[in-house]
């Protein structure tokens, strides 16, 4: 399931790409590069269009926003790599030459 959530996540971005660059803002858009000035005649008349690419970007967005939210919620309910680690148990620190008998003692 979560490998479906992925590529439908991907497939979402790749279509918003051009989905958001065809609609003309202030400057014109992509439209006014291919010589299709103001008059947004990639598409035929203005309302229609604006309103077509409205719709469909926002239901792009959407379904973008759900497929994050899936996609986080995954990733909350997988267990950790670290987690997993069996702990080690630690010694207690000793201080240096304690329980280590002497080999060579001399006598005074």
């Amino acid at each position: 399931m979560e490998t479906l959530l992925y590529i439908l996540h991907v497939l979402v971005c790749l279509a918003m790409l051009p989905i958001i660059l065809l609609q003309s803002g202030k400057g014109g858009g992509v439209n006014a590069a291919f010589g299709g000035g103001g008059s947004q005649s990639v598409f035929g008349g203005s309302s229609g269009a604006s309103s077509f690419l409205l719709k469909l970007t926002s239901g792009a967005a959407i379904l973008f926003m759900m497929t994050s939210l899936g996609l986080s919620y995954y990733s909350s309910r997988s267990k950790s790599v670290v987690g997993d680690l069996p702990t080690q148990q630690q010694e207690a620190p000793t201080a240096p030459g304690a329980g280590v008998p002497a080999t060579g003692t001399s006598t005074l």
